[in-house]
């Protein structure tokens, strides 16, 4: 769906009117075209030690090109491809389209100031859809106090300063979990989706990577080539986008959705060069209808993307069971049932992954969506104990948990009721289908094999609380 108040404040005389009345003017985002280049302009590395010199030279590096003193004996690979004009300090007469500070040295609060003070310095010339992106150690129990306070103030001060970003610029943080490298595979995928136009939506976030696991792609344009998806609620909507965008990036997809939304199905899988199953995903063998479908047509299966979902929303008071089983039923319960079908069938073993559809709404709770929320809560934790089960097999579980995104669903809501929901994050506008299948993309990859049992959410950063 178009949103009109976005197009109107940035063009012709509606965009100069908006700007004499100081009216929100939100950003056309920066999305990904295959092709377009990582960034298109300078990137800004701050930070001191040998974990910001490697990041610096893995911005900067040719393809091909020599490797850090610092990094291990898979350098040259993690290289390859960024070639990036990268600088150390800040220059006053250049717009950067990306900072990245590299914090995972901080000992005390006080080591903040220089970093990001100099990042401070360059804000109000970045270029339109810039990136900054923290790189920083998460605080533990195991910390002394001031290091603890450091690692923590990171967060704080990530979080805010993404709510201060204008012109559809972003600020996202890679948490690097202790004994893991900076050049760790998923450390680098991570860095390279929050910095690349594929993070479009997704500001104040941070994801935290919890091993070295993982494997860098050949092409980072085809990161899935290769893989076998399996996307429900594939017929249309996100699941439709999601679908697309496995498929673009090189994966062979299983498109599944219910037998009523058979010929929106067909289409979906006739696109993406896939094949279709018509399937209610709360029966009770829809996981091994699953698997028998992937087995025959394609001869595995990689990697499955929970998206099916219903709502039936409704205030508490009012709430009746016919109203709150259908939605725990799909949103949860098939989920859960498919990946016990898939977890015992010796068919994932091959670095797999599972991507589940949460919510923010499973975050932060929603007013008339009780039963909503506990089903996409539950996808979240659902998430974080299934991920330990695939650890030994190369896999993950992870979620993806959309804010406001322009769908069918959200078309209905009514217009000033829309109006204000798009405007209540940090980017002033709903997110697209294909944002929320690019955040899939990047955690169903080879390469995010570090990233375990963790939620990622793309909301465009909700204006209150995290």
């Amino acid at each position: 769906m178009t949103d009109t108040y976005l197009e109107l404040v940035n063009s012709g005389l509606t965009k100069k009117l908006a700007a004499q009345l100081g009216l929100p003017r939100p950003a056309r985002l920066r999305r990904h075209r295959p092709g377009d280049p990582l960034l298109d302009g300078p990137a800004l590395v701050l930070g001191h030690g040998p974990d910001a010199d490697a990041v610096a030279t893995l911005l900067s590096s040719p393809a091909g090109g020599p490797a850090h003193p610092h990094l291990d004996d898979a350098a040259p690979a993690v290289l390859d491809g960024w070639d990036l004009d990268v600088h150390r300090h800040p220059a006053p007469d250049v717009r950067y389209a990306a900072v990245v500070l590299v914090l995972t040295d901080l000992a005390h609060p006080d080591g903040l100031a220089g970093p990001v003070l100099a990042a401070a310095s360059t804000l109000k010339r970045l270029r339109p859809g810039a990136r900054v992106v923290t790189v920083h150690r998460p605080a533990t129990d195991a910390d002394a106090p001031a290091v603890a306070a450091a690692r923590q103030g990171v967060d704080g001060l990530l979080r805010s300063l993404a709510k201060e970003l204008r012109g559809g610029a972003t600020g996202n943080g890679v948490v690097v979990a202790e004994g893991v490298p900076v050049t760790a595979p998923s450390v680098v995928a991570t860095l390279r989706f929050f910095l690349s136009a594929r993070s479009a939506f997704v500001d104040g976030q941070l994801l935290e990577v919890d091993s070295d696991a993982g494997e860098l792609p050949a092409d980072w344009e085809r990161p899935l080539a290769g893989r076998v998806a399996v996307v429900t609620g594939a017929a249309r909507g996100i699941g439709a986008a999601i679908a697309d965008v496995l498929a673009r990036d090189g994966a062979t997809v299983v498109a599944v959705d219910v037998p009523a939304a058979g010929e929106q199905l067909a289409a979906t899988a006739n696109r993406v060069r896939g094949t279709a199953l018509q399937l209610d995903v709360t029966a009770p063998d829809a996981g091994e209808r699953i698997l028998a479908h992937a087995r025959a047509r394609h001869g595995r299966i990689d990697v499955v993307v929970h998206n099916a979902g219903i709502t039936r929303d409704k205030l508490l008071a009012n709430m009746t069971p016919d109203r709150w089983e259908p939605v725990l039923a799909v949103n949860v319960d098939a989920p859960l049932r498919i990946n016990e079908a898939l977890l015992t069938s010796g068919d994932l073993v091959d670095s797999p992954r599972i991507v589940a559809l949460a919510s923010t709404s499973g975050i932060a709770g929603n007013r008339g969506q009780t039963s909503y929320a506990a089903s996409k809560g539950g996808v979240i934790g659902m998430v974080r104990a299934t991920a330990p089960l695939l650890v030994p097999f190369g896999g993950t579980a992870n979620a993806v948990a959309p804010g406001f995104i322009e769908t069918e669903m959200t078309a209905r809501i009514p217009a000033v009721t829309r109006q204000v929901a798009r405007r209540l994050n940090s980017l002033q506008q709903g997110g697209l289908p294909v944002d929320v299948a690019e955040a899939v993309a990047f955690l169903a990859s080879p390469a995010a094999g570090g990233v375990v049992g963790r939620t990622l959410r793309v909301c465009g950063q909700n204006m209150v609380g995290r």
